[in-house]
């Protein structure tokens, strides 16, 4: 007999199949049963009407494993079209304890904590289910778009010497004797690697140890990195990053429509060349139309941000919009400045229905303007040896940007809190499960 997946069944109208999971769901009507089997694709609807079988599944706690033979019916009002009838059930792993939670009913109701405390087990909700898909997809896409464009894939240590950007807190640990850290972004090797294969991209968790605890932070996320050469400036990088975020969304479209319908996401319409608006100029236009929101810190707060976001779309008709020209005060020490004016920098954050999703730009790439850069940050040089070996043997003008996948994943899907987008978040207040 033939074992399928759910997402499978539709092709197999009229055979006897077996599938395997867990029992999401089961209702008595009168003389018939109806269960729900999920497993790792999606869900079937199985009808029985065996007395016999009936009988013995309601012995059968939720979420134990199961595993139905049947016959796959067509069934227009069924979900995914299709029933699963004069099924013969065997448990493979029963369940005997207390649920913490209900996830057989549409939408998990339950608080943001409770949810969190019990991820290994409400991630197994369908919605949950679809939601890291999803994120999986993002990550698909942007492999798939880098590798049409020549980039190459890197993997770089997560344990390092010394701090990647000045000014951010880092998780020090413990290393044979001396200390090390946790890696607040791949930025260094990612540079150095554009001096090998000059086109690179890497996937991979980052650490931030900062007291944020709002909707919009974590300690731990993915980062979708991206560092390439021989450009000419920061819109340069603009651009390979609009196609990045292109690529993506129609990864999505094309392979996640399942994920998408039952999240009832609609996928932003994508207008290129994206928007894009001078910090300078931001400010300014925030302080003439919403003075109430304008601060006086050289960065967007994210009020500020909120209302470009809406500026953006009701000028543009964008959900995205490139901010440019942050002050060279807020970025790190290897930001290229602005060539007319540097107090102002060749870097940019890229907002997404009023959120920062990507911050990027140019990079210095000069031995010289290192030296004077370190300087001027009050830094040492002997921490950053290594980085700087690379460009007293020479590279070209280069820059990149990062994406967070996390954040990513909230803006799409309209989460209002970013740890509902991460499978087992890490703050400063959770480190388990």
């Amino acid at each position: 007999m033939n074992k399928i997946r759910t997402v499978e069944a539709a092709e197999q109208v009229g055979t006897a199949v077996i599938v395997e999971g867990w029992l999401q769901h089961h209702r008595r009507h009168g003389n018939i049963s109806f269960l729900v089997l999920r497993d790792g694709w999606g869900t079937i609807q199985i009808v029985c009407e065996n007395a016999e079988t009936i009988a013995e599944l309601e012995e059968i706690a939720l979420e134990s494993v199961v595993s139905i033979e049947g016959t796959v019916v067509a069934m227009p009002q069924a979900p995914n079209g299709v029933e699963l009838h004069n099924p013969s059930v065997t448990v493979i792993t029963a369940v005997s304890h207390p649920l913490p939670l209900t996830i057989n009913k549409r939408e998990i109701k339950a608080a943001l904590p409770t949810l969190l405390d019990h991820a290994v087990y409400a991630n197994r909700h369908p919605k949950r289910q679809a939601t890291f898909r999803l994120s999986a997809g993002i990550m698909a896409g942007f492999r798939q778009t880098l590798n049409a464009q020549q980039f190459t894939e890197i993997q770089s240590p997560k344990l390092v010497a010394s701090a990647t950007e000045s000014g951010a807190n880092v998780f020090e640990l413990g290393y044979f004797g001396r200390s090390a850290y946790l890696a607040q972004s791949p930025q260094f090797y990612k540079q150095i690697m554009v001096g090998i294969f000059e086109r690179v991209y890497e996937v991979g968790p980052v650490f931030r140890a900062e007291p944020h605890n709002t909707s919009r932070h974590i300690n731990q996320y993915v980062s979708l990195d991206v560092e390439f050469g021989f450009i000419e400036n920061h819109f340069s990088v603009m651009k390979v990053l609009e196609s990045v975020v292109t690529g993506i969304l129609a990864y999505l479209e094309e392979h996640y429509q399942r994920e998408i319908a039952l999240l009832e996401v609609e996928l932003p319409e994508i207008k290129r060349p994206f928007p894009h608006i001078h910090f300078a100029e931001a400010k300014a236009l925030i302080q003439q139309n919403q003075p109430e929101l304008a601060t006086e810190e050289y960065d967007l707060a994210p009020a500020e941000e909120r209302w470009l976001g809406e500026w953006a779309m009701e000028q543009h008709g964008s959900a995205f919009l490139f901010v440019t020209g942050y002050p060279m005060k807020k970025r790190p020490f290897y930001t290229h400045p602005e060539n007319n004016n540097p107090a102002y920098s060749n870097s940019f954050d890229l907002l997404f229905n009023g959120l920062e999703l990507v911050t990027g730009g140019q990079r210095l790439h000069t031995y010289s303007s290192y030296l004077e850069a370190l300087e001027q940050a009050n830094l040492p040089t002997e921490p950053f040896e290594t980085y700087l070996e690379a460009f007293k043997s020479g590279m070209p003008p280069h820059g990149g940007f990062a994406i967070g996948l996390e954040r990513f994943l909230t803006q799409l899907l309209g989460f209002s809190n970013v740890r509902y987008a991460t499978l087992f978040p890490r703050d400063i207040n959770r480190l388990t499960p």
